[in-house]
């Protein structure tokens, strides 16, 4: 954005000519950055009560000093002027707005087509053909409705590839988790009875299918079936003890319950998710809304962001329930039902199992803050802690901890996290994958990551850290050495941290840069400090693991054909039908590659050169 002049907003001139029409309106600062996004039914009245004399929150004071222009957008209804505020919102990421960054599509279970079909967890466009049921709050959620079903119904949750290529039953039809239609061990009819019954459960119809497979029951003692009896009886005694287990059962609803606590700087939105009457999970949010006094603020702001958007409108239920009345409640609900395309009720005095459920969400969302403001707090204690551990001059505020994973030298990837005295900055993570070392090589690895991360800051990106922790011992650590030197950061404290002698946590071996050489730090295994240091160290471990992981699946799934320049999809089929396969093709000689179809002499030394030098 260009830069906007430096002199004091003029809000007299800029109210004088303000429409008094619904609207959104965004505060700019002298950059051409948007401080905040709002809207209004009435813009003129809105924007001049951030500038009234006296009653102002410090926070928004704070904002106002800051506001070097105003931009406004009217719109034909107050309806349009929310849905455009969360547009900008999400296109401009504002500071002062509430951030709830939750970008992810939610999960569902997909009820696929055909004879036999298959239950699975899905998470994308709904486009695809099956039915879908959800959406389900996270993926723990669905997969464990996913075992539940499998365990009373046994419907095949197996990929279509693996389902027709059997030619006898896995290992779930012998611990009665399926029914092995892949061999016929079913019958198409009573493998969609139990498709019919496992829908009904997923649309909350619990009484229906009790009653339905109590019948069924009844019908198979009379007709002498007692094997089949019994098993429909154990069906219906596991359907109770998972009815048991939710807090409201059987109320055959779809509903959300949003409650908020408000602890400034600290925030903390609450959501239960409820579908089909039943209780299948709930989230905490903590996000960062710096001009929130109060919790029906917080709860607004929430819900436009958790529900307004064009990818969105799958995901709102029926009714939503709120801990708070909110004073644009009725624009709120116009605007969720427009999203939707159908009614959605927006509820806050509600009465019998639906004022429970409201009741749990208030709790969670009081004690899930109250623990969010404590591990804060512990997290700054144990970094002021390390900081007289380590006797340095200055407090710590910003620690880089280094690890580097690999599987036999195959696929190594380095990671980066970033902790200060709030916890884990997870926006500042980044891992690097490792080339042109060899293989189990950590030294190198470590050298080649550091200096990455180091030229990148030389370039402006990210921040000095305070202290720089290895995962590792002296030779990492002198590699890392070597790197500070060469970008002249004298001021980076190095510390590493090994697996002591017996490898066990709290014994671990804590290295100090002293000089030119090391020197080892004994810290208590109470120590806070310790803690602190393998919190990092395990985090950077676990952020490093899981991206070598991706690596390496990746590489395993593609061939090595792939990786040979010249060699595009038509050669490569070309080679692969001449020899009948990659393993043949491996065994072919230069002379016995050229033989092939558009394999000319000087491409078929490359690909021999390439699949005996890797």
């Amino acid at each position: 954005m260009p830069k906007l002049a430096s002199s004091k907003f003029d809000h007299k001139h800029f109210l004088a000519t303000a429409s008094t029409r619904p609207g959104v309106y965004q505060m700019l600062d002298a950059e051409g950055e948007v401080l905040y996004v709002g809207k209004a039914r009435n813009l003129r009245k809105r924007v001049g009560s951030y500038f009234r004399a006296s009653g102002l929150a410090a926070k928004t004071m704070a904002m106002v000093r800051k506001i070097a222009a105003i931009d406004v957008t009217v719109t034909n209804s107050e309806t349009e002027a929310l849905l455009l505020e969360q547009s900008l919102i999400k296109t401009h990421r504002p500071p002062y707005n509430i951030q709830l960054r939750d970008d992810k599509s939610y999960p569902y279970i997909l009820l696929s087509g055909g004879s036999y079909p298959r239950l699975s967890f899905y998470r994308g466009s709904r486009k695809r053909a099956g039915r879908f049921f959800g959406p389900y709050p996270s993926a723990h959620a669905t997969r464990e409705t996913l075992h539940l079903l499998q365990k009373v119904f046994r419907v095949r949750q197996c990929e279509d590839s693996y389902f027709k290529n059997r030619s006898r039953p896995c290992l779930q039809y012998q611990i009665k988790r399926c029914t092995a239609p892949c061999v016929g061990l079913v019958s198409p009819e009573d493998y969609a009875r139990d498709v019919h019954y496992s829908t009904l459960f997923l649309q909350g119809k619990s009484n229906l299918l009790t009653r339905e497979l109590s019948s069924s029951m009844e019908k198979a003692a009379a007709q002498e079936e007692f094997e089949r009896a019994a098993v429909i009886r154990d069906q219906i005694v596991d359907l109770r003890r998972i009815q048991e287990k939710q807090f409201v059962a059987n109320q055959g609803s779809d509903a959300d319950i949003v409650a908020a606590e408000l602890e400034q700087p600290y925030v903390c939105v609450h959501v239960i998710y409820v579908r089909a009457g039943r209780i299948i999970g709930s989230k905490s949010f903590y996000p960062r809304f710096r001009l929130a006094s109060e919790r029906h603020e917080v709860l607004a702001a929430a819900i436009s962001q958790l529900y307004l958007g064009d990818d969105k409108a799958a995901n709102i239920p029926a009714e939503i329930i709120v801990a708070e009345a909110l004073p644009d409640a009725e624009s709120l609900q116009e605007a969720l039902s427009y999203v939707a395309g159908r009614k959605i009720r927006l509820s806050q005095r509600v009465r019998g199992h639906r004022a429970q459920w409201l009741q749990l969400a208030v709790t969670n969302a009081r004690e899930s803050l109250r623990a969010h403001v404590a591990d804060k707090q512990n997290s700054e204690q144990r970094f002021n802690q390390l900081a007289d551990a380590l006797k340095l001059e200055s407090q710590l505020s910003r620690i880089e901890c280094f690890d580097i994973s690999h599987t036999g030298g195959e696929e190594t990837v380095a990671s980066c996290v970033v902790f200060d005295s709030a916890g884990a900055v997870k926006s500042d993570y980044r891992r690097f994958n490792i080339k042109g070392i060899q293989g189990g090589d950590d030294y190198g690895a470590m050298a080649q990551a550091l200096d990455r991360r180091f030229t990148r800051l030389s370039k402006g990106e990210g921040k000095v850290p305070d202290l720089l922790l290895i995962d590792g011992g002296k030779g990492q650590l002198s590699q890392a050495r070597k790197v500070l030197e060469k970008f002249q950061l004298p001021e980076v404290y190095l510390l590493g941290i090994a697996k002591g002698v017996s490898r066990k946590a709290g014994q671990e071996t804590v290295l100090l840069a002293n000089g030119e050489s090391f020197r080892e730090l004994v810290l208590p295994q109470q120590s806070a400090a310790l803690h602190l240091l393998q919190q990092i160290r395990d985090e950077a471990h676990r952020f490093a693991i899981t991206g070598h992981r991706q690596r390496r699946s990746k590489a395993r799934k593609e061939s090595p054909l792939e990786q040979i320049p010249g060699l595009g999809p038509k050669r490569r089929r070309e080679l692969l039908k001449h020899f009948g396969g990659q393993q043949e093709v491996k065994k072919a000689s230069a002379a016995e590659l050229a033989k092939v179809t558009g394999i000319s002499r000087k491409l078929a030394e490359n690909i021999y050169a390439h699949l005996h030098n890797c």
